[in-house]
């Protein structure tokens, strides 16, 4: 039997901050029925399109993905950074169709959960109702503090209040906090903070030159947290 059919939601080493989260073993059951758990996605494949209509939500089991708006004159504005655990395609819930794309940033892994049917689920099992709109309050939080951010902050807090935050993500998936690798490009990385490549590059540089951090390519150590915290605050 293949280690993709062994899995499940009760085995699930990130499902506490997934769905499944305080649900009882026969709920997990029911759960289980419905979600197809996919083949790997690979670098730079998109799970959805712009425009595509809402088919299911995707829970990232392993890697990390980017989402991204193309604006009026063809460019493409990053609006999130994703994370196993993570679950993804909430975008399209009012209207139906998702009005961003989805593209993995490496190797990985989800599990697909039908959104027709989920919803039907959801309304047999109250804490699983619970627990979508509780996702979807932390990622349209989420999506609030990072509008203040770009609106107010300067670029060293922009990039200093990133880090941290990227770290704290981690930790949540009882992850290193301090020690890490930035899967995204410099550019990709940029674009989502409203910063140049180049100031981004030059920001890295003076947070290793004051030794808050150690940079290794795309590896990095924070060596300070406490002084990258004081910056973004």
């Amino acid at each position: 039997m293949s280690v993709t059919r062994n899995l499940s939601c009760a085995n699930c080493r990130i499902s506490e901050l997934c769905l499944p989260f305080s649900l009882s073993s026969s709920e997990l059951n029911l759960l289980d029925q419905i979600i197809k758990r996919k083949k790997p996605i690979q670098k730079n494949q998109t799970l959805f399109k712009s425009s595509d209509n809402l088919q299911s939500l995707y829970a990232i089991r392993s890697g990390t993905f980017k989402s991204y708006i193309e604006t009026a004159r063809g460019e493409h504005q990053i609006t999130g950074f994703h994370l196993p655990g993570d679950v993804i395609g909430f975008d399209a819930l009012s209207e139906k169709i998702h009005p961003g794309t989805t593209q993995a940033l490496e190797t990985a892994m989800v599990c697909e959960i039908p959104f027709d049917v989920l919803d039907q689920l959801s309304n047999q099992i109250p804490r699983l109702k619970m627990q979508i709109m509780s996702l979807m309050s932390a990622e349209l939080g989420g999506n609030q503090l990072h509008l203040l951010s770009i609106n107010q902050e300067n670029a060293e807090q922009k990039l200093a209040r990133f880090l941290i935050n990227f770290g704290d993500r981690l930790a949540d998936r009882n992850l290193s906090a301090n020690e890490f690798q930035l899967p995204m490009t410099r550019t990709d990385l940029g674009n989502y903070l409203g910063l140049t490549v180049e100031t981004v590059s030059r920001l890295l540089s003076r947070f290793q030159q004051n030794s808050w951090i150690t940079l290794d390519k795309k590896f990095i150590s924070i060596n300070d947290p406490k002084a990258l915290l004081q910056l973004s605050e």
